[in-house]
């Protein structure tokens, strides 16, 4: 079933192309996108000087409050300045197109994946999926595996895309030891509760503490595609700096999800996604039936209406007058939103968005840019093309996005362990000076059994 479901979503896509949209706005270049060039002058905003996609604005540009860490970036994340995206009359030039197939173009991967279902405390099941080249037949890397971990959330739809699959592949050819995320029912998981996963972070929580216990001794990386994002994004500020996480990166994001949903999407993708869930749901009608509206859900023609039948008390819209108070629609996304708590992050988190989104939207009322402008912790790759998690460009050798999140990591690690070394050089200075100064200088804060103050620091020379 699961390559019918691939046709089924790339179907509506096909259509839009052939009979709706202009054939201009797919395959030409002629059109200009809507964009606003930040410039060098404005404050908290640091721009790329990579090359140029039509003469007049850089392909790519990294938005950021300026930093220690944003200027090393910039010096050390050469596809931060190089990304050459398709042109002309070629279908990879064409947002949708670009979208439909990293999300729904099958894949011939060489990676294997060994399952680990974790049970959580109510019970319920979650599914962690290590990916291991197939040299080692099904085998999981052992815990004294000296890899860093790469955390990979998917699309809140549960569907494993080809962008997860590739990044996947990269991410074991340069050492990395990736675990796919799959929420509750998602991807064959289980379902042994009558409860699914919102945008709450507590299912991904328990599972961040079993890869800890697992990998105990390697640092934590976390990506997450599209929808998926939300979920790492709640994770990251209600930890904060408790999250294990050292680094992450968001693949096209959708940051304010309440007006996501609300405004919904063009209506072959909305179909096409709202069928998928649907389908992927019918399984457990009768199960969901003591806690779900089943008539209310099967019955919805739009992804508010799925959200709201399954997460929203007696599946009433918020304005219904019978409804009580602190339940509802606006009450669910008080407690969902995922940029709720924003400023408790504290590890740099990149998000990598593309102006010609199709799925999130006009980029100028959906990302949010004073939060890159004024927040040290998160930096933003906006690029003029690339579609949803799509990027694809004129050089061979995977995609552009996943070549920039890799840069990322391995730039903000050698930055911290720079950092590091610098102050452990000046502390011995500092001793040198006196047996009272020495003595001092070797009193150490308790570290908690993680070793998270090792790792996050509130002083760290990137915030200011």
């Amino acid at each position: 079933t699961a390559p019918m479901l691939d046709w089924l979503l790339l179907l509506p896509i096909v259509i839009l192309v052939v009979l709706i949209w202009p054939g201009s706005r797919y395959f030409g270049t002629q059109i200009p996108l809507p964009k606003q060039a930040p410039s060098d002058n404005q404050p908290g905003r640091r721009v790329s000087d990579g090359p140029e996609s039509d003469g007049e604005s850089p392909a790519v540009t990294l938005i950021c409050k300026p930093s220690a860490l944003a200027n090393y970036l910039l010096r050390h994340c050469r596809s931060f300045r190089n990304y050459s995206p398709f042109v002309g009359w070629t279908w990879r030039a064409s947002a949708f197109l670009q979208s439909a197939y990293a999300a729904c173009w099958p894949c011939d991967s060489p990676v294997q994946f060994v399952r680990d279902n974790l049970q959580l405390s109510d019970d319920g099941l979650v599914a962690l999926d290590w990916a291991v080249p197939p040299s080692q037949k099904r085998r999981r890397t052992s815990s004294h595996s000296t890899s860093p971990v790469l955390l990979i959330i998917p699309n809140s739809f549960g569907k494993i895309t080809r962008t997860v699959l590739k990044l996947c592949e990269t991410a074991l050819f340069h050492g990395y030891l990736p675990v796919v995320f799959n929420r509750r029912s998602h991807n064959g998981t289980p379902l042994t509760t009558v409860k699914l996963q919102p945008f709450d972070p507590a299912d991904l929580r328990e599972a961040v503490r079993y890869i800890r216990h697992q990998q105990p001794s390697e640092a934590l990386y976390a990506a997450s595609e599209g929808t998926g994002s939300g979920l790492l994004l709640s994770y990251l500020g209600e930890c904060g700096s408790s999250s294990y996480v050292t680094a992450a990166v968001c693949l096209s994001p959708v940051f304010r999800c309440q007006s996501w949903f609300e405004n919904g999407l063009c209506w072959p993708l909305q179909w096409a996604l709202v069928i998928y869930q649907k389908i992927c749901l019918s399984r457990y009608k009768t199960a969901l039936g003591d806690s779900v509206r089943t008539d209310a859900l099967f019955s919805s023609s739009s992804l508010r209406g799925l959200e709201e039948s399954l997460f929203c008390p007696s599946g009433k819209r918020s304005s219904a007058p019978a409804e009580e108070p602190g339940s509802g629609w606006d009450a669910y996304w008080e407690h969902n939103e995922p940029l709720r708590d924003v400023d408790e992050v504290a590890i740099p988190v990149l998000s990598i968005c593309a102006r010609d989104d199709p799925v999130r939207g006009d980029a100028q009322s959906t990302v949010p840019l004073e939060l890159f402008e004024t927040n040290p912790h998160f930096f933003l790759l906006l690029t003029e093309r690339g579609g949803h998690c799509g990027f694809s460009t004129q050089w061979e050798g995977g995609a552009w996005s996943h070549k920039a999140l890799l840069e990322f990591f391995r730039a903000t690690t050698d930055f911290f362990a720079a950092e590091d070394r610098a102050k452990q050089l000046a502390a011995r200075r500092r001793g040198a000076g006196g047996e009272r100064q020495r003595a001092s200088s070797c009193k150490r804060v308790p570290a908690c059994s993680h070793n998270i103050h090792a790792i996050y620091n509130w002083q760290r020379s990137y915030t200011r």
